[in-house]
């Protein structure tokens, strides 16, 4: 089965730092531009880190200084470093392909405690 599957998710306190990652399984390649997209609760999913195939970055402002994305080719893993992370990041952070998308995965949950 080709998907993208997330982990890293968990519980920090206001301040804290966690490390997601996105590994493509069966035939998908993540040497594509990626993106790294969150939910919260009662919101519409929302892109928040881009990389694309040049290994070129952008993120949205809300995490810009905070958030770093990158990928290791060799496992076909993009990751997400969080650090300094806020209540407002609590959400269900989610990858995908930004140009030829598939099928969302489980995601993976992030909660930041006050």
């Amino acid at each position: 089965q080709v998907q993208l599957v997330e982990s890293g998710g968990g519980l920090v306190q206001t301040g804290g730092s966690l490390r997601l990652s996105c590994a493509g399984s069966g035939s998908i390649s993540i040497r594509t531009a990626m993106g790294w997209y969150r939910q919260a609760p009662g919101k519409q999913r929302e892109l928040v880190a881009r990389l694309d195939a040049h290994g070129y970055t952008n993120y949205a402002d809300s995490v810009k200084g905070r958030f770093f994305v990158s990928r290791l080719d060799n496992k076909n893993t993009v990751y997400l470093q969080m650090t300094n992370l806020m209540p407002e990041d609590t959400a269900v952070y989610y990858c995908n392909r930004l140009e030829d998308p598939v099928s969302w995965g489980q995601g993976t949950q992030v909660t930041v405690s006050s």
